[in-house]
């Protein structure tokens, strides 16, 4: 008797591609990202020193990683499960758990954080005041009190337009399983109220090669004073802005820090 092998459905297959694709692409432009983890493990070792940390806007963990190779007590929450289950294939003996939940209106169980982060841009993608306020308060309410809460923003950038083939920053590339990928950051413009950054994303390599793809994320503007005087609004206490240096490839940012 001849059994055949199983195999995934095509769809199946397909949707495990773009699962990793969305891995892949976040960490190529987002992983490699260092400059601020002096800042967050100085944190750590201020506010949570025998506490737990809770990260929100995790991705893969890039930050809680870190953090919990360092030792501390680390809950990675992010709303792409995708990005989630990457990182959940490498948390090992490691004292780190996911979680699946908006940064808006998450609620866990434990409400004894020392400190909750939200590296890079995370506050500048919730939806404008209204959703930051939300995260806020949802914040306030899982740290112990006295805890603290640290949100990195963007500096200010230059912007910038190649569409039309003007001059470009270098691709950033990264090559995975025999298959090339080029992230090339193609637009930055500024409006009143928002930054829009804007890449074409390509796969070459073989069977792998697929036509470029445009990806726009709409950032929310935001400043220090202001972030400072919502955290106010959600019932948290302003203490020093902290900044991070910008990097050849990184602009600088601003770090609000709030205590519950």
């Amino acid at each position: 008797m001849v059994v055949s092998k199983l195999r995934d459905p095509p769809g199946r297959a397909s949707e495990q591609l773009a699962d990793r694709d969305a891995v892949v692409w976040h960490e190529l432009e987002c992983g490699g990202y260092r400059a601020d983890l002096p800042l967050w493990h100085e944190l750590a070792a201020a506010a949570a020193p025998d506490g737990p940390i809770l990260d929100v806007g995790a991705g893969s963990g890039r930050v809680a990683l870190d953090l919990a190779r360092a030792g501390h007590e680390v809950t990675a929450l992010d709303l792409d499960e995708r990005l989630l289950r990457a990182l959940a294939g490498r948390i090992g003996s490691l004292p780190l758990q996911t979680v699946n939940a908006d940064a808006r209106s998450f609620e866990l169980a434990r409400r004894d954080y020392a400190l909750c982060i939200a590296p890079m841009q995370t506050v500048q993608l919730l939806g404008g005041t209204d959703g930051r306020i939300a995260f806020l308060r949802c914040a306030r309410r899982h740290l112990r009190r006295g805890g603290l809460l640290a949100c990195a923003i963007l500096g200010e950038l230059e912007p910038f337009d190649c569409r039309d083939g003007g001059p470009a920053p270098a691709p950033e590339r990264t090559r995975v399983d025999g298959r090339l990928y080029l992230s090339q950051a193609l637009r930055v413009e500024l409006t009143r109220r928002s930054v829009v950054l804007e890449r074409e994303r390509t796969v070459a390599g073989g069977t792998a090669a697929r036509a470029p793809e445009r990806d726009v994320i709409e950032l929310d503007r935001l400043t220090a004073t202001r972030l400072r005087r919502e955290g106010r609004e959600a019932g948290l206490s302003p203490l020093p802005t902290r900044s991070v240096s910008a990097t050849d490839q990184h602009v600088a940012s601003s770090v609000v820090v709030l205590r519950a």
